[in-house]
């Protein structure tokens, strides 16, 4: 199985190589031999590391207890959160799913899955506003041992852009101004705003302020409110004694002249507010003799419960009192006759509510998993008594968990990895040599099930191996055609002033002898190895390959 810094290693001598196409032919078969020898010396010594690794690292985690975290029972890898809280457990214990997630001390999730990619986020904003500069995006590594997909290089993308805000209109119009804060007696404040009429990408076209304010004089006289003089002297009183009929009263009054209210303002100023003539009773007087009278029954009370209770009742009372005049004390008067109360019962009252209350817990249910942990349920009724007559139902909860653990590993299912490359082109039928020949052969690529432990499945919705026809025609010598340029590569490195682009003209190879499809079910043919195309000389002044500086490329810090 090829590791991805095997595939880093072949990148990155293949791209060496690429660059010294302009060399002859002799020297790049020479420097490709040389390239493909270090890279399978490279190869062999970190399967050896790997193989080392695969032997110690359960070793290790055997040694001791892995530290308490906040286990979740499943994981979502665009977002990188965790949900459906179990509880607290060991690492371990919680991680013998691997579609489960654990929460460590600095409150970030991690997944208890293979180390997996996210997926890349979208492109960012071209970083310029106008002309020539990149956008970005990243992606993260999830899962255990998940440094083996954490290379910086391979989180970060970087590709050229054009800022399209070169003639971006920015602000719109002032709005009128509001009107001024004050109506009359001096200065007041208005204002005014603005809309960037721009689109998201080209905000930072709009530059200053979104709001103006500025003061504002008001001309007109403030409105003059009128205020009461003080009051006159009370005036005699209407009688001389106090009877059940009258009350002597006396008055006093006022006049709204301190100062009057403007008439010659806009608006015209206030009236004062209230009377200008008071009444007052003249208590003071000696009474009449007066008998007394009952008043009117008052309301009835409020009944002595909101309900009937068992065996009981509930009664309300109302009143009325000896006041239609009262009884005069000096002369005396005579008292009122009768009870001054009644009382009823609130028959139309419903029964009391019975509140519920719960009755006992029951035993706790089985694990209800054969591996990882889970939550064991415990449940009561409320019917301790049950609520009856609209009581209030049992408070709190009907159901209570706890955490429970099998000490068993969750099986995992293996998944493909990807394919090897197809392997050389030769004749299916025995050892012929067909390089350079329009005789066809078969090729064949491998691939391997990955990360299956504790009896998880084995991949099955695929096929170890692959099968091609084809044709050998690496280093053979065929007639070509120039045919326009490949597509500009991305930025490498992403980051940093030295990020540069690269992009090769198209030498088509003619494949015309050959016969497109092979054998007697006519499949299609595929050709392997790359040909020595002869595309002729290009114009003066025209190259085989560009490269180019990518601009505005951000730092990597």
């Amino acid at each position: 199985m090829m590791t991805n810094v095997d595939q880093r290693l072949i990148q990155t001598d293949f791209g060496s190589a690429e660059g010294q196409r302009g060399r002859t032919r002799i020297r790049t078969s020479f420097r490709e031999k040389e390239s493909e020898a270090l890279i399978l010396s490279r190869i062999s010594r970190m399967k050896e590391t790997f193989r080392f690794l695969v032997v110690l690292v359960p070793l290790l985690v055997s040694v001791e207890r892995s530290e308490c975290v906040r286990c979740f029972g499943s994981f979502d890898l665009t977002t990188g959160e965790c949900s459906e809280d179990l509880g607290d457990v060991d690492e371990d214990d919680c991680c013998q799913n691997s579609q489960y997630g654990y929460e460590a001390e600095d409150g970030s999730c991690h997944s208890c899955g293979p180390p997996t990619w996210s997926p890349w986020t979208s492109w960012s904003f071209c970083n310029v506003l106008c002309g020539e500069g990149v956008k970005q995006k990243s992606r993260k590594c999830h899962g255990i041992g998940k440094a083996e997909c954490e290379n910086p290089l391979d989180t970060l993308q970087t590709d050229v852009c054009s800022g399209t805000c070169c003639n971006d209109k920015g602000w719109g119009l002032w709005n009128p101004w509001t009107p001024c804060s004050v109506t009359c007696g001096g200065t007041g404040t208005r204002t005014r705003q603005r809309v960037c009429s721009s689109p998201p990408e080209c905000r930072s076209a709009c530059i200053g302020p979104e709001e103006e304010k500025e003061s504002c004089e008001a001309s007109n006289r403030c409105p003059v409110h009128g205020s009461w003089s003080s009051w006159e002297a009370w005036s005699q009183c209407s009688g001389s004694c106090i009877t059940d009929q009258n009350m002597p009263t006396k008055v006093r009054q006022r006049t709204c002249s301190n100062p009057a209210p403007s008439t010659d303002t806009v608006p015209p100023g206030n009236n004062c507010p209230g009377d200008a003539l008071e009444t007052q009773d003249c208590s003071e007087l000696p009474n009449c003799p007066v008998h007394g009278v009952w008043s009117g029954w008052s309301n009835w009370g409020d009944c002595s419960s909101s309900c009937i209770p068992p065996g009981g009742a509930s009664l309300r009372t109302r009143h009325r009192s000896c006041s239609n005049p009262a009884p005069s004390l000096n002369p005396p008067g005579n008292a009122c006759q009768g009870d001054n109360s009644q009382t009823e019962h609130c028959n139309h009252l419903p029964q009391c509510p019975v509140d519920g209350n719960w009755g006992p817990w029951s035993a706790f249910t089985p694990c209800p998993v054969t591996c990882g942990v889970a939550l064991q349920v415990s449940e009561r009724r409320c019917n301790n008594p049950a609520p009856n007559h609209g009581g209030r139902p049992c408070p709190g909860n009907d159901k209570q968990t706890k955490l429970c653990s099998t000490q068993v590993h969750c099986p995992v299912d293996g998944v493909w990895a990807e394919w090897s490359a197809w392997g050389a082109c030769t004749f299916a039928f025995g050892g012929r040599d067909i390089r350079c020949k329009t005789t066809g052969g078969k090729q064949t690529r491998s691939r391997t099930c990955l990360h299956r432990a504790h009896n998880g499945s084995i991949c099955t919705d695929g096929k170890l191996t692959d099968t091609q026809v084809c044709y050998n025609v690496d280093k053979c010598y065929l007639k070509g055609s120039w045919d326009g340029w490949e597509p500009w590569s991305l930025c490498k490195p992403p980051c940093g002033v030295s990020s540069k682009r690269r992009r090769f003209r198209i030498c088509k190879p003619d494949y015309s002898e050959y016969n497109p499809t092979i054998g007697r079910q006519r499949e299609p043919a595929h050709f392997h190895g790359k040909p020595n195309a002869d595309c002729g000389a290009l114009p003066d002044g025209e190259k085989k390959y560009e490269i180019e500086d990518c601009l505005n490329v951000p730092s990597c810090t």
